[in-house]
């Protein structure tokens, strides 16, 4: 039973995977007549568009993690049959991946409140001001 919990969990997430690659093919090709592409520049042209680059993958990251800890803790409830110690294995799971949802929602509302209290729009607004604070 567990190795076709197993079986069932790689290929979801295989197929997951397969479709975000493909959506966010589909999206790059269909997107790149609009964008004017200069030589020369990068993803990151400073540390605040790498770091907003970083922190917004992260995040993506995160997400995705904790959707597929709440699958693997529902399938594992749906295939507990009853048994208790399964059954609150697999509720500890969706809780704990409610609890990261829940976590990763809030570091991202206090991080965008906080950089709109101080008067900035991202992260790169703040390392672009902070070359006028130095002077330079």
């Amino acid at each position: 039973m567990k190795k076709k919990l197993n079986q069932l969990i790689l290929s979801t997430s295989t197929a997951a995977v397969g479709l975000a690659m493909s959506v966010s093919g589909a999206l790059a090709v269909s997107s790149l007549s609009d964008v004017d592409i200069q030589p020369g520049t990068g993803f990151a042209t400073s540390f605040g568009g790498l770091m907003n680059g970083i922190i917004s993958f992260v995040m993506v990251l995160a997400a995705i993690l904790v959707f597929f800890y709440l699958i693997w803790g529902g399938i594992e409830w749906i295939t507990s049959g009853g048994d208790k110690g399964k059954t609150e294995s697999a509720r500890s799971k969706i809780t704990s991946a409610v609890i990261g949802l829940i976590v990763i929602a809030a570091s991202y509302a206090i991080l965008t409140l906080v950089l709109n209290f101080l008067g900035f729009a991202n992260l790169n607004a703040v390392f672009d001001n902070s070359k006028d604070i130095n002077g330079k």
